[in-house]
């Protein structure tokens, strides 16, 4: 019987940024949310804790994390976390370096792990393991949400109120424009709205997309509806290997009567769709997954989405005593 490969952990520092964004290019699991460029933009809000994961000298794994009142969790600076892995990783690898990764925190002691599963239309390749393993450490299921997502390979026609909405837009005169800057977005639509209706500010300021941008020009797009010279609407697309994102979408007063949005939609659905699968309208849950918003769910359905879940797990760290795949 050969020997059994030996698998360590690190903490994250700065001397393995390269190495780090290098594994995250070619991971199964990883979006370019995982860069480092793109997690440590707000590295002043969150104590990181991320950790690599060796199999003898070669890295295998990564869990991007950070720790707070003495939990990790992956990741609260990030929409959606996972276990990323390379992408020739198989099954029984995998566990062997989650398992390792359980004991690390528990001799660290750190009791337990808050994981978010990437939803699975993100993955490059099947790569449910992460599920499998919480069922297997008795991770407590701490929320499921559901999320609004178009395969573009079987695209479900925008019902007749979406595409009236559409045709309004064009006897509107609107035009798209996709640019290079964020500022009339950020600063004529989408702060006074989050204003005005929530008293809240986007989650990135206008400094902070821009710099993001910056670093993933092909991943990070600013998509404009204009009425004459007047911005109307916007979004700011996240492009992954797999899905559109529309991260940031809003409208002026005016977008109802003149289907802004609408033709928002319309064309990122289908100006990204020829190298994308999916459209991920995100989560139209709350309170945990708990609660469903029924105006978001209708109006998501409406232009031909239907659902995925992804999972949020607690996991204690002791599990790594009595984990057993029990393999026959």
């Amino acid at each position: 019987m050969s020997k059994k490969t030996n698998y360590s952990v690190q903490r994250y520092t700065t001397s393995h940024f390269n190495e780090w964004n290098a594994f995250v290019k070619t991971a199964k699991n990883a979006t370019f949310l995982f860069d480092r460029n793109f997690m440590d933009y707000h590295s002043d809000r969150f104590e990181d804790y991320s950790l690599l994961v060796f199999k003898g000298d070669v890295l295998f794994s990564l869990l991007p994390a950070n720790v707070k009142e003495e939990r990790i969790i992956s990741h609260q600076g990030l929409t959606y976390g996972s276990f990323i892995l390379k992408e020739n990783a198989k099954l029984l690898d995998a566990f062997e370096g989650f398992k390792e990764v359980l004991k690390f925190l528990n001799t660290a002691a750190v009791s337990s792990l808050e994981i978010r599963n990437i939803p699975t239309f993100y993955n490059a390749v099947p790569s449910d393991e992460l599920a499998y393993f919480m069922f297997k450490a008795n991770g407590k299921l701490l929320k499921r949400d559901a999320l609004m997502v178009i395969d573009t390979t079987h695209k479900i026609r925008f019902q007749k109120n979406r595409r009236e909405g559409i045709n309004k837009a064009i006897r509107n005169g609107l035009k798209i424009k996709l640019e290079d800057t964020f500022d009339s977005f950020w600063n004529e639509i989408l702060i006074p709205n989050l204003k005005n209706k929530h008293d809240v500010s986007p989650v990135h300021s206008l400094e902070e997309i821009t710099l993001l941008a910056k670093h993933f020009p092909e991943n990070i797009k600013q998509v404009n509806v204009y009425q004459g010279d007047t911005i109307v609407a916007g979004t700011t697309v996240f492009l992954t290997k797999t899905a559109i994102h529309p991260q940031y979408v809003s409208g002026n007063g005016t977008k109802n009567a003149l289907g802004s949005l609408d033709l928002a939609y319309d064309f990122i659905i289908n100006h990204f769709e020829k190298s994308k699968r999916y459209f991920d309208f995100n989560i139209s849950s709350e309170e945990n997954g708990t609660r469903l918003n029924s105006g978001l769910v209708f109006w998501k359905e409406s232009c031909g989405a239907r659902t995925f879940t992804t999972d949020t797990y607690l996991v204690q760290t002791e599990a790594y005593k009595t984990i057993d795949l029990n393999i026959i």
